[in-house]
């Protein structure tokens, strides 16, 4: 994907105000700690420990503790505020992926089948410039900034808990903006768009169950594996002939297990899949077609099963004037029209959809591939690395958000 843009926005940063330039060797610094403890879902104590300690040491106002390991951080501009002044919340996640590192660096994850292969390090990193660097400017905003450090948003989820837990009141946030490096974009530009960004995310198991017997006697038998596979090529047919062709949506059956041998007619298969859209209004239609599919062919054969089915994320969908914000934001720091990417759909799916629903806001996607240094390899590959170039310009961008919404 990486290639769809061979000639990379030119990145400049002297567009980059001098304060977060210099920031830029502390950005790594930071970025390769967190890279080297990585920590999974809900376990961010390294993580939440450190960023604790960096805003102790700032002088910044925060909470830890929330959902378990997720930190909330408040800054108050000292600028002469008007009657109506602002709440804006930046949000970061910090967790890792089961995922052993193959990358050769200095900075190597040291924790064994964990990995930071999405880049919620350099996430991390970039929240925490944004708070020093607003700390050490206050006077120059009005209005408040809470920084959210979130975890689990690999799974099962951290936005909710934190959403349930308070993180959005007291002050109550009028609008949030989040940011996710993106290395299906090169260094140097900008994905934004209203709307869907990110796709809803949606699982479900089925156990079939048949009747087992010998591979040589199959009608003694009501073969699993025969009604599995007569579903996964049904299922196809919600796409292709349920939904809109104008609108975008996905099934996919990412496991089918059944059997042990070769002469064996398998008695039960078990089904995995996950369902992706962006339309709000399929809320609960794919999990009432699957299970139609799946009931009517195995009524067909004389098998029974077990449909167990979970909504996991909505979409993460932008409100229009803060991704204008962004994007007139991202304009003034990349070179235009090829910096800033409007066609940056993903069928990825995101929790930061959960804070999009409470207030309007804006995810947008960073540009952190480089192949002339090979950090191209995509986001949960084991050897996934980024520019790190993109950490400091991550930090202009939420900083003149701040600026412009305050």
């Amino acid at each position: 994907m990486v290639s769809t843009f061979p000639h990379p926005a030119s990145v400049d940063l002297s567009r980059v105000r001098l304060a977060i330039r210099s920031l830029q060797p502390q950005l790594v610094e930071w970025r390769r700690r967190l890279h080297q403890k990585p920590e999974l879902g809900f376990q961010e104590k390294l993580t939440s420990e450190f960023i604790s300690s960096q805003l102790q040491a700032w002088g910044i106002e925060h909470q830890t503790g929330i959902a378990q390991t997720g930190i909330v951080a408040t800054i108050t501009g000292t600028k002469t505020p008007s009657p109506d002044s602002r709440v804006l919340a930046i949000r970061a996640d910090m967790d890792a992926l089961p995922i052993q590192e193959l990358n050769q660096v200095s900075y190597c994850s040291q924790h064994d089948g964990v990995m930071h292969a999405c880049g919620h390090d350099g996430h991390t990193a970039i929240a925490l410039g944004t708070a020093y660097y607003l700390q050490q400017h206050r006077q120059d905003f009005a209005g408040t900034i809470k920084i959210i450090f979130q975890p689990a948003e690999e799974g099962p989820g951290g936005a909710k808990p934190m959403i349930e837990a308070g993180v959005l009141k007291n002050p109550d946030v009028d609008a949030i903006i989040g940011l996710h490096l993106w290395n299906n974009l090169p260094v140097g530009t900008v994905g934004v768009r209203s709307g869907a960004l990110m796709a809803a995310v949606e699982l479900f198991d089925c156990t079939i169950v048949g009747k087992g017997g010998h591979g040589a006697i199959p009608h003694q038998t009501v073969d699993s594996v025969v009604v599995a596979a007569q579903i996964v090529t049904a299922l196809q047919t919600i796409v292709a002939r349920n939904v809109n062709p104008l609108d975008s949506a996905v099934v996919t059956v990412g496991a089918l297990h059944a059997g042990t041998t070769h002469n064996v007619i398998a008695d039960t298969a078990t089904l995995k899949g996950t369902v992706r859209y962006f339309n709000p209004a399929f809320q609960g239609f794919f999990a009432q077609r699957i299970e139609q599919i799946i009931s009517g062919i195995c009524q067909s054969h004389g098998a029974e099963y077990d449909f167990q089915y979970r909504s996991l994320y909505p979409p993460v969908i932008n409100d229009h004037s803060m991704a204008e914000l962004v994007r007139s934001v991202a304009e003034e720091i990349v070179e235009t029209p090829v910096g800033v990417v409007p066609e940056c759909q993903t069928m990825g799916g995101e929790d930061m959809s959960f804070f999009l629903q409470e207030v309007p806001g804006c995810y947008f996607f960073l540009g952190s591939a480089n192949p002339d240094k090979d950090l191209a390899y995509p986001h949960h590959h084991p050897r996934f690395d980024f520019d790190e170039t993109a950490l400091a310009m991550g930090v202009e961008i939420f900083v003149r958000c701040v600026e412009q919404f305050l």
